[in-house]
């Protein structure tokens, strides 16, 4: 299980819950082997439909409401992991 450092603390479940949504909208996606600053949507060319979708889906399993004028930080598999351990230390 990898783990993504944030802000000094190790937690997996950022990544693994983008990896899992990703793969609902891009079956075969991996985060495995993909640098911290790829960016999601040429990686996996994600339109903005399927960006849409990914921030949506991405806000129902982390738990909170990610608002659009927010979603510009889910860009970058680093910002988007970021983006979900700040959001649920704010709801949980």
């Amino acid at each position: 299980m990898s783990t993504t450092p944030i802000g000094g603390v190790s937690s997996p479940w950022p990544r693994e819950i983008l990896e899992a949504t990703l793969r609902e909208i891009v079956p075969d996606a991996s985060l495995a082997g993909l640098p911290g600053d790829a960016d999601l949507r040429e990686t996996f060319e994600l339109d903005s439909l399927d960006f849409v979708e990914l921030v949506e889906r991405l806000g129902k399993r982390a738990g909170f409401r990610i608002e659009d004028d927010d979603a510009d930080q889910l860009r970058t598999v680093d910002s988007a992991t970021a983006f979900l351990l700040r959001g649920a230390s704010r709801t949980g």
